[in-house]
Parts: structure tokens; sequence; C-alpha cells
């Protein structure tokens, strides 16, 4: 099997524009399904999950206009529904640095100080979130993503993208 490398990306501005006015709870429910499939799994360290427990947290895909709101509670996460307050924190970046992430080709302090990841709100929390993801070993099997092949060969051709190497 051959690396495949996720480009750096962003999609057109009306994306997020039409995706701000689409329902967000799928968003929410994808995210949160994954999530307790990963802590079922124990890829996700127990005492960390503990120091989630009670806080809200929302990401944002900027490029989509897509937002995921939840929290965890009693050994589970859960979608919120509505915008109750402000989140405990707040993860914000384009599609592509998502994918990079999740597939491990950049880890959060990359993205971070190159500024593709925005992380706002409470500072420790944030650390906990950050230790937790490094943590994670995943499977062989979690880091080919089905699809992402033609999606960036997609991406390429629309015009205006920018790509960093």
């Amino acid at each position: 099997m051959s690396h495949f490398t996720i480009p750096t990306f962003k999609l057109p501005e009306f994306v997020a524009k039409i995706g701000a006015h689409l329902p967000q709870w799928p968003h929410a429910l994808a995210l949160v399904s994954g999530l307790n499939t990963a802590a079922k799994l124990k890829l996700l360290p127990e005492d960390s999950l503990q120091s989630l427990a009670g806080k809200t947290f929302l990401v944002a895909v900027n490029d989509t206009g897509g937002e995921a709101r939840f929290t965890y509670a009693n050994g589970w996460f859960r979608p919120v529904f509505g915008a109750a307050g402000e989140p405990d924190l707040t993860f914000r970046a384009d599609l592509s640095a998502y994918l990079q992430l999740v597939s491990r080709q950049e880890d959060p302090d990359t993205l971070f100080f190159n500024r593709q990841l925005s992380i706002e709100g409470d500072t420790e929390l944030g650390l906990v979130v950050k230790n937790m993801l490094d943590a994670i070993e995943w499977p062989p099997s979690v880091g080919r993503i089905p699809g992402l092949e033609r999606l960036s060969a997609l991406v390429a051709t629309l015009p205006g993208r920018s790509h960093h190497a």
C-alpha cells in the first residue's frame, strides 16, 4: 500500500455559507458515535475520560460551516442540541486539518502552531484532550480513510485552493 498524503486545502467560501444553514445535529451524532466507539474499544485513556466529565465541547469545521457540540457524562459522549452557553473547549479548523489529524499525518501541536487549528476555552482541559489524542494507539486499519484519495484528487481541481507541503 502506498503512503497517501492529505494536502492542505480550503473549500470555497460558498460551502461554509450553505453548510452553516444546514442542520448541525447529524455532525454531533456522528462524532459522539465515533468517540463512544473509541472509548468502548479502550482507545481513549480512562483517566483522561474522567477529566472530561460534565464539560461541553464544540468542534467547528470552518470551511464547511459544520459544527458538533457534545458533552461527556456518565461514561458516554452525548450530543448537545442547541447552543446552551459557551462550551468549555472549542476546536476550530478547516476540513483538511481535521483529516490530517485523524489520519495521524499531523499532530495537534503542529496544526496549532501553524495556525491551522484553533483551541479556545479551558487551557487545562485543552491539554488533557491534546494528550489524550497523542496517547491513542490507532489500529492499522484506522489510518486509512475510505475514499480519501478520490476526495484529494477532487480538491486538487478546485480553483484557488492552497496547498502547503
